[in-house]
């Protein structure tokens, strides 16, 4: 490989965004939404590819801290705005990125990385896997009820502008954070991710629109959305479309399901990304009248093994011995002990004899608690080499709620 590799210079900035731009389709973003993301570009995190004066790939990260079973917040790298020019394809642009960009992560002393992947099949290589879902669903309140909580009726609701809202919106999201692993604490600048709603993004709905909650003064959840009208020969046939909804308890949630179930000259609500676990699941009357669909969301990847299984907690109490693999970061292979319970966790490298054997990836997979060592194991993905290690060791790395990441980066 000719191309040299070198961290991002601010002049550089446009020609490096562009060869993004290009990868995913060549259409332009809005000014908004590019002048957004050039603010929360951090250049020194930022590589690009060259070949000679053409920039031919791009790799990012974000400094991210990360919810994780426990409640703690974890530093993550948050991987992003990665290209390779299609004239540059098979080159080995791509993994000399993925091995610096890792590279650098561990040295910064971050124990993980993550990112969402527009196609998932690339990063596997690389030893990320798929650690947390979303759902989507078209919620056909023509045919749906919803059966709210008790205290429901106790809230109230006013419209806001989402600009003036944010701040309290912002207040509510910080208090979820540490209840659901996968959600990412927001760092300044972050916020106005959610008002960015150019025209052109709309697809024929409504510009953003909020509801804030409130119980005896106090803002306790809230909704963004848009309103697609549509019209046939019978009437009204419009849309809610969802963007984001969090409440603090289960009868705030409820009331602002109901609302946006029950809005005027609409017939359906279109919910994009939620948690697989979520509420309205429970409220409506007839699931399968919503259509629900899973897709992957967070792909996670474990940089410090040690470091990584120590800052989460264990829902039981596990002592266990990995036998990890892990050919791209070969720092993390060979075997370690992981001891915790519900009130911290030790691991360390052992000589003593593996318990269970699997690659980095399914530490990786499992690791928020989105999905089970039991299950990888009937897939062939984990060996079990101690009679009883795999049931203790799944039921330990479980997680009360789905992990779920809220927005993209």
């Amino acid at each position: 490989m000719t191309t040299e590799l070198r961290v991002l210079d601010p002049s550089e900035w446009d020609r490096w965004y562009g060869v993004l731009e290009l990868a995913f389709g060549g259409v332009p973003e809005a000014d908004e939404e590019r002048k957004l993301w050039q603010e929360l570009t951090e250049y020194e995190r930022s590589i690009g590819a060259w070949d000679g004066d053409r920039c031919v790939g791009t790799a990012g990260a974000f400094s991210f801290r990360l919810s994780v079973p426990g409640g703690a917040v974890v530093p993550a790298a948050g991987v992003t705005m990665v290209s390779v020019a299609a004239t540059h394809r098979r080159r080995g642009i791509l993994t000399s990125m993925m091995r610096r960009q890792l590279e650098d992560v561990r040295a910064g002393g971050e124990p993980l990385a993550v990112l969402t992947a527009s196609e998932p099949e690339i990063y596997g290589r690389f030893g990320y896997a798929v650690a947390a879902y979303s759902a989507r669903a078209t919620i056909d309140t023509t045919r749906v009820r919803l059966a709210v909580p008790e205290g429901a009726d106790e809230v109230t609701l006013r419209y806001a502008s989402p600009t003036e809202a944010l701040e309290a919106c912002e207040a509510v999201y910080a208090r979820l954070v540490p209840g659901r692993p996968g959600m990412l604490e927001r760092r300044p600048g972050w916020e106005r991710l959610a008002l960015i709603d150019p025209p052109g993004d709309r697809e024929g709905a409504s510009p953003r629109q909020c509801v804030l909650a409130e119980r005896g003064g106090e803002v306790v959840g809230y909704a963004l959305y848009a309103i697609k009208p549509e019209w046939s020969f019978n009437g009204a046939n419009g849309a809610v479309v969802l963007h984001q909804l969090a409440g603090l308890d289960p009868a705030a949630e409820g009331a602002l399901w109901r609302f946006l179930s029950s809005v005027d000259l609409t017939s359906r609500v279109l919910v994009h990304s939620r948690p697989v676990d979520d509420a309205w699941q429970h409220l409506v009357s007839d699931v399968r009248r919503c259509e629900p669909t899973l897709r992957d969301g967070l792909h996670v990847r474990l940089v410090d093994v040690g470091a990584a299984l120590e800052a989460r907690t264990y829902q039981a109490p596990v002592d266990v011995v990995f036998e990890v693999a892990d050919a791209f970061c070969p720092w993390n292979e060979g075997r370690w002990r992981l001891t915790g319970d519900a009130k911290g966790a030790v691991c360390v490298r052992t000589e003593d004899a593996a318990d269970l054997s699997l690659s980095v990836r399914e530490l990786g997979s499992v690791y928020l608690g989105g999905n089970s060592l039991a299950s990888l194991a009937s897939a062939g993905r984990v060996r079990e080499l101690r009679e009883g290690a795999l049931v203790e060791a799944s039921v330990a790395f479980g997680s009360p709620v789905a992990p779920w990441l809220p927005h993209g980066f």
